[in-house]
């Protein structure tokens, strides 16, 4: 059994300010529209608990994956909010699974600065990936994917 630990940043500016950008990450509704839902995915189940101690848990399949995971393949994911400062920076880790089998745990934080009347957005993550795991190659992707979302929710709900 290995383990690969691996980091990256991604940094995003988005032309809305801070709280609005925040509340996109605590309020659970606007956090479901970009963080969940999506062409392809099968969500099962999903609840958001936006508080220090508090949790966020979903399970989902990828529709699009069936030739490569298999058909009844489902992914869980649970969240624990370590650290949240209304408007500033969200703190988090979380672990994946694939078929209830952990393949990485994970320490995020979103920092958030003013840029003009915008935001900068400084996303971190430290991940432990497992045997059978995405990898930070393709869970950078999949983040830059969300973040692209949440500016496509922002700009929507303007």
């Amino acid at each position: 059994m290995t383990t690969t630990h691996a980091s990256f940043v991604i940094e995003r500016t988005y032309p809305t300010a801070p709280p609005r950008v925040f509340a996109a990450w605590a309020d659970p509704e606007a956090k479901r529209a970009w963080f969940v839902e999506g062409e392809g995915w099968e969500i099962q189940s999903y609840e958001l608990d936006f508080r220090e101690g508090g949790t966020e848990r979903s399970q989902f399949r990828f529709l699009k994956g069936e030739e490569t995971f298999g058909e009844k393949t489902v992914f869980g994911n649970e969240t624990v909010f370590n650290e949240i400062v209304d408007n500033e920076r969200i703190i988090f880790t979380y672990s994946m699974d694939r078929n209830g089998v952990r393949f990485s745990i994970s320490l995020a934080s979103v920092e958030l600065k003013p840029a003009g009347g915008g935001t900068r957005l400084i996303f971190t993550e430290h991940g432990a990936f497992f045997d059978g795991a995405d990898g930070v190659k393709m869970r950078e992707a999949g983040w830059r994917e969300l973040l692209d979302k949440l500016d496509a929710h922002l700009a929507a709900n303007a």
